[in-house]
């Protein structure tokens, strides 16, 4: 066990030698206790129950969320093996403790469903360090402009009313397969529009309410056309070089812009920012139905849009479109920032793709626990504090392990007479 560096402004201790991010757990925090009480019935025995709040609590709380790095956070625990097996090969549902999860979320005002409510979907990259595990591949990543081994994950996330304090969590996901990694296997190739609408198709026939919201990638006509045959509404991105059928003619969408003059422009400010618009119901090639676009500029007298949104919902106001279209960055780059910083999202290294799979359901699992954490009325007694994003409530479920431990040593030391090479032992410290 390494050394510890224990700040007093409140931040996670700094880890000083390899893989320990705080002395031995002895307890489950309370929010992975709470939990247990809600799915514990989906795991056949004890043991595999113990695996679920001990693999939960080291992704809340380890400095490393893999196989290994989690088993050695506690006190008592059994080999890495055991945790390993549990993940790749004991008989319980994934998908079972999704659906109950999902369930469990509705419990809750500030995360129930509404019609109001926002479906939006994106891919994400998960890199990895290991090429040996199933499904990865060399994908271009353009945020960081570079290749990396990773999986490539597709994830409909849902985005709760305003009145939730901006609530959101995800609900399902496809992991695309490259071609040629199917070609190895012998497994038919989905490209990524097929399991989008495969996503679309979840949501709806799960009776999950609300509107679609993509970016430019998945504005692809036949998922367009796939949306509206469904009864639903979407908003997405066009991109600026996209066709359409405008006053008879067939421009790209910039140069629409391009011909729309300044004083033609209206002004649409959502939460005190400010944009200028332009709408127009079109026709676009191989859309069997009415949309509308939404041309937005960052000023009045702007050059270039800054955005071209598309929509089904022809009726509806420009601030109500541009609002879905909001939600589509919460409901995503929020999900993949704090998955991948806070909760180990890409830290799993098994081979096995069933291995993988259910990690990132624990990660859809974690990440519910601590949402329905924030923003609450006031503070919750084993927090401290007020919690308002996901790295605050991982800290605070880090403080609170740490907080139980110390109360074990003192409770050993003085009521029990342990001595202090009894107490390391116990701990794993020596």
């Amino acid at each position: 066990m390494g050394n510890l560096t224990i700040p007093t402004d409140g931040r996670t201790p700094k880890r000083v030698m390899e893989d320990h991010a705080m002395p031995a757990i002895v307890d489950f925090p309370t929010v992975v206790a709470e939990a247990l009480g809600e799915f514990a019935d989906l795991f056949d025995n004890e043991p595999q129950r113990r695996h679920l709040a001990e693999y939960l609590t080291g992704l809340l709380v380890a400095d490393r969320k893999n196989v290994a790095a989690i088993n050695r956070q506690f006190a008592q625990t059994t080999d890495q093996s055991c945790l390993n097996r549990w993940l790749t090969e004991a008989g319980w549902d994934a998908e079972a403790l999704n659906r109950r999860r999902l369930e469990w979320l509705q419990h809750d005002p500030s995360t129930r469903y509404s019609a109001r409510g926002v479906i939006a979907i994106d891919n994400v990259l998960i890199d990895h360090d290991g090429k040996l595990i199933e499904e990865v591949g060399w994908f271009w990543d353009h945020a960081e402009d570079r290749h990396k081994v990773a999986h490539d994950y597709l994830i409909a996330n849902y985005v709760c009313t305003p009145g939730s304090g901006g609530k959101h969590y995800p609900l399902e996901f496809r992991r695309f397969v490259q071609r040629e990694r199917c070609a190895e296997r012998g497994k038919p190739f989905v490209d990524h529009n097929v399991l989008f609408r495969e996503l679309v198709d979840w949501v709806i026939d799960n009776e999950i309410p609300g509107d679609f919201t993509f970016d430019s990638w998945f504005t692809h006509a036949a998922n367009l056309n796939h949306i509206h045959g469904r009864g639903r509404g979407y908003v997405g991105d066009l991109k600026l070089n996209r066709k359409v059928v405008f006053k008879g003619q067939t421009l790209k969408a910039e140069e629409i812009a391009a011909l729309i003059r300044p004083e033609d422009r209206k002004r649409v400010e959502i939460n005190g920012q400010k944009q200028w618009y332009f709408t127009k119901s079109v026709r676009i090639a191989g859309v069997d139905h009415p949309v509308r676009i939404v041309i937005l500029w960052k000023r009045h007298n702007s050059k270039t849009p800054r955005k071209v949104l598309i929509t089904n919902r022809t009726q509806w106001e420009v601030s109500r479109i541009v609002r879905v279209y909001r939600h589509r960055w919460r409901g995503t780059e929020c999900f993949h920032r704090d998955g991948k910083q806070h909760l180990g999202m890409g830290d799993c290294q098994l081979r096995k793709g069933r291995g993988q799979t259910r990690h990132m359901y624990l990660v859809f699992l974690a990440y519910s626990i601590l949402m329905r954490q924030l923003r609450r009325g006031r503070a919750r007694a084993w927090a401290l504090e007020r919690l308002t994003t996901i790295g605050q409530a991982c800290r605070a479920v880090l403080r609170e392990t740490l907080r139980r431990t110390i109360d074990w040593v003192i409770v050993h030391a003085t009521e029990n007479r342990w001595n202090p090479r009894e107490i390391k032992a116990h701990l794993a410290l020596t």
